[in-house]
């Protein structure tokens, strides 16, 4: 996530679950993590009978917050200003660790004297192009230099539409800025900038935006400082409730900001855990399923990067590991490519697609339904349910060509041709849909054997334990078969353009009676070979020059001598609490990242109770019982000569070994495209304005206007009350995700039979709602029925002066499957956040009615009442 990935220099949690243990505190937030994540939150239980105070801040009273000691209600998308007012209340009490933050972020560093704060811009920074809705980062800048973003991200680094613009000048030749500050006094040092950027989060301001009682905030506040610094540590957990936002990269920011400032990263018991959904969420962004980044994070080059040297230079930041991105990339062209990939043809660099612009979800959906995308694989996900605007995403797939779609069950995005709402609304005819649909049955977990990457960055093997069913297929097997297929086509038509498929590496040895190409081997090549053909064991040995090849250099030592490092299960009773050899964890099986933060700038732990990594002098070298996220032999006093370059251009008090300068950013000069610090703005639907600047939502906010995709009016418009409400979405224990496999499944579709919403005593009374009735959820998009829940979980916060309901929905329904019911994700608008492109599903508005939706067509002209009244344009 670039919220990390700015911050630190990787996108991956910072700490593991069971690290928890160790924690004073504990703030989840963004998540329900006792019903989303249970397994990993045996963790937070372990440490509250250790005595940790634990805080769930959340819109809903759920099974976290009943055994949280303290729970505290926020209004949905209001995350920054309760968190930005957590950082007032640090700096405002000097309660920060003050040598912490000196020697390990970037506090003393002094900005560019043109840059202008969000204070003094009304809303905004400086560069902003209102035209081009993007920034130019040139004074965000460290003074006098140009710095690089952490790679894998689409910043100033790269150019092609939407991608910023950068500083100009000398870029960062070593690890320490041209001008700081130690004192901190400089008012152009990042840390005055920070202290005037949340003046105004006050603990009225916080209950002024979130609702939140300000004693409620200022508890939690005081909890997280007096359980940090040398002796105790605090740690946060999150989960979508922050990603999915117009501004969620920047949530995550404000936490690691944070983080920083109370000295938490790098240490046992603190750091920010980011809590994955699936059992290899993370892993999908490592290998990616993304078009913005190819494996490790290296970004996917652009049209104007024509050779790999512009490419290498373009993305490479002169200090830290990141300088080492030609080796990572070349060493991925030759697992690609391999002997074809040679120094005379840049390594085949030539074959690899260039980006031209935002190719994401959703501007390829409106491509789709614009008949500019003639055919679409659907695999493990099911957009029809899934995706924010899910009508508009049925009425794309209905504009294909052709659809395959591997799943388990004819999930509704194998389906929605017929039998979906738009079907039976009219607006679809089957006889009209052209899509070619192939389902494909898929193997499930049990019957195929692979690698899966979790919350923790850990690698864990998934044994096979029954060969697939009839016609079921792995994954594998489909990519590798499809694979053969393609090239074999291509080899009969003898065409030079073909060669970037023909020359890839294409060929596993195959296990089973059905030729499943061996996880085992693809593992390996993802680990990847020497210049002798042994197992690399550190990606520190790739080297540039084509004599090492790795398919993801981030997973170099997975298969260290030649051992499936991700199928270890040595019991925790018989190893540390770190426990090194469960499973394999990325980078280089390190646990904790940044963990020479864990020790004073001399090399000495901060306190013998948070002790993790030291400095053994006897040995020269860092040692512990974790793997140092840091050159291991390197003195806490190196100085690096002139002209050092990559990791040794960093200093030996400088943990964030991925950054150009080694340092924690308070304040990023580069890297995100919404701005160098955390701001509150308001969802793109919002019943409130933006009580600290007119500027309402973010600037830079991505919204794809479109007949079936048109925003509600917000507070200050005449219509702004047609949608009162705000609703919220979030998942059950019960059902996974869009429920593709759980409603399929007999005993969980009978836990949690029926789609409902929960709302509260007061909008009940105020909606004539009667709890295990029906109700009408209705937005400009599509109108929903629910069961209705009346609990008093659900809370009507007062925000601004007025009250407001918030009506929270599960989103695991569809139209198939043993229980059925609406999607809440047909109410959602396609707006995303501009840094990663994950859509806004956490706070939107809403109207809320008695009884059940109408059928048919009666659907569409209850929405176009509706409509008329927003002063919107009705459908057909």
């Amino acid at each position: 996530m670039p919220g990390l990935g700015t911050s630190f220099g990787r996108g991956g949690a910072t700490t593991f679950p069971a690290d928890l243990q160790n924690s004073d505190c504990i703030l989840i937030m963004g998540s329900n993590m006792a019903e989303n994540h249970p397994v990993g939150f045996q963790w937070v239980m372990e440490a509250r009978e250790r005595g940790a105070r634990v805080i769930h801040v959340d819109p809903r009273f759920t099974r976290t917050s009943a055994v949280a000691h303290d729970f505290v209600r926020i209004r949905p998308g209001s995350d920054i200003a309760f968190l930005g007012g957590i950082i007032k209340y640090v700096l405002d009490n000097g309660l920060w660790f003050d040598e912490y933050v000196k020697a390990y972020t970037n506090a003393s560093t002094i900005i560019d004297e043109r840059y202008r704060d969000t204070e003094e811009l009304d809303g905004l920074f400086s560069g902003f192009d209102p035209a081009a809705r993007e920034y130019d980062f040139t004074s965000w800048q460290y003074r006098g230099i140009a710095m690089h973003g952490a790679a894998g991200q689409r910043t100033s680094a790269q150019s092609g539409e939407g991608s910023g613009k950068g500083g100009s000048g000398p870029t960062l030749q070593h690890g320490k800025p041209p001008h700081v500050d130690p004192t901190l006094q400089d008012p152009f040092c990042a840390f005055q900038i920070l202290k005037r950027h949340f003046a105004r989060y006050t603990p009225e301001m916080v209950e002024k935006i979130c609702g939140t009682p300000a004693a409620d905030f200022l508890n939690v506040a005081k909890a997280m400082a007096e359980n940090s610094g040398r002796e105790r540590t605090t740690a946060i957990c999150y989960a979508v409730g922050w990603t999915q936002h117009t501004v969620g990269v920047q949530y995550i920011r404000t936490a690691s900001i944070l983080q920083l400032l109370l000295g938490n990263i790098g240490r046992p018991g603190g750091g920010i855990l980011a809590l994955r959904g699936h059992a290899s969420i993370q892993g999908s962004t490592d290998i990616p399923t993304l078009f913005d980044i190819l494996p490790g994070y290296i970004p996917t080059p652009m049209v104007d990067h024509t050779d790999l040297k512009t490419f290498v230079d373009a993305v490479s930041s002169k200090a830290g590991y990141w300088a080492h991105m030609d080796a990572y990339t070349v060493s991925l062209l030759k697992s690609w490519y391999g002997d074809r990939a040679t120094p005379e043809n840049e390594f085949c660099f030539g074959y690899l697609p260039r980006a031209t612009g935002d190719h994401s979800t959703y501007p390829s959906i409106l491509a789709m339904l614009d008949g500019k995308v003639p055919g679409f694989f659907v695999v493990g996900e099911n957009p029809a349910v899934g995706s924010a605007n899910a009508s508009l995403h049925r009425r794309a797939m209905a504009k294909l060509d052709w659809l395959v779609v591997r799943d388990l069950f004819e999930i509704e995005s194998a389906a929605f041709w017929h039998t979906s709402p738009e079907i039976d609304r009219g607006e679809l005819r089957t006889e009209d849909i052209k899509t070619e649909v192939f389902f494909l049955p898929a193997a499930d977990h049990t019957e195929k054997k692979g690698s899966f990457t979790n919350t923790q960055r850990l690698l864990q093997w998934r044994h096979q334990a029954k060969e697939p069913v009839g016609d079921c297929r792995s994954e594998l097997w489909f990519y590798y078969e499809l694979g053969k297929r393609i090239r074999a086509k291509l080899a009969a038509k003898n065409d030079p353009k073909d060669r970037a498929v023909l020359d890839l590496t294409w060929d596993y040895p195959t296990t089973g009676s059905q030729h499943d190409p061996d996880g085992d081997a693809v593992l390996q090549e993802i680990n990847g070979y020497d210049a002798e053909d042994k197992p690399i064991s550190t990606y520190t040995q790739l080297k540039a020059d084509g004599s090492t090849r790795a398919g993801c250099w981030i997973y170099c030592g997975v298969y260290a001598d030649g051992q499936n490092m991700a199928a270890r299960r040595k019991p925790g009773n018989e190893q540390s609490e770190i426990a090194p050899e469960w499973g394999w964890a990325w980078p280089a099986n390190r646990r904790i990242l940044y963990n020479r933060a864990s020790a004073d700038p001399a090399g000495k732990p901060w306190s013998e109770r948070k002790k993790l990594m030291w400095f053994d002098e006897a040995k020269g070298e860092w040692t512990g019982p974790d793997v140092p996220d840091f050159d291991k032999t390197k003195r806490p006093d190196y100085v690096p000569p002139d002209g050092a370059t990559a990791e040794k251009a960093l200093d030996g008090v400088s943990p964030f070994i991925m950054q150009g300068d080694g340092k924690g950013w308070l304040f990023a000069p580069d890297g995100l495209l919404d701005g160098p610090l955390p701001t509150h703005y308001e969802p793109e639907e919002s019943p409130f304005k933006n009580a600290l600047y007119t500027q309402r939502a973010s600037p830079t906010r991505e919204h794809w206007p479109h007949v079936h995709n048109e925003l509600q009016p917000v507070d200050g418009d005449p219509h702004a009350r047609v949608y009162p409400f705000i609703t919220t979405t979030y998942r059950l224990t019960e059902h996974h995700t869009a429920g593709g496999m759980s409603r399929m499944v007999p005993h969980l579709s009978e836990l949690q039979p029926e789609m409902f919403c929960e709302i509260s005593p007061a909008l009940a009374r105020l909606r004539n709602l009667e709890n295990g009735g029906w109700a009408t959820i209705i937005t400009a998009r599509s109108a929903i029925e629910a069961r209705v829940l009346v609990t008093e979980r659900m809370h009507d916060e007062c925000v601004e002066g007025r009250t407001t309901c918030v009506v929270g929905l599960p989103y695991h329904w569809g139209f198939q499957g043993l229980v059925t019911g609406d999607a809440a994700n047909d109410l959602w608008p396609m707006t995303a956040d501009p840094n990663v492109h994950i859509g806004e599903s956490k706070a939107t508005t809403c109207d809320i009615r008695p009884g059940r939706r109408p059928r048919g067509r009666a659907v569409v002209e209850l929405l176009n009442e509706y409509r008329t009244r927003a002063g919107l344009e009705t459908e057909d």
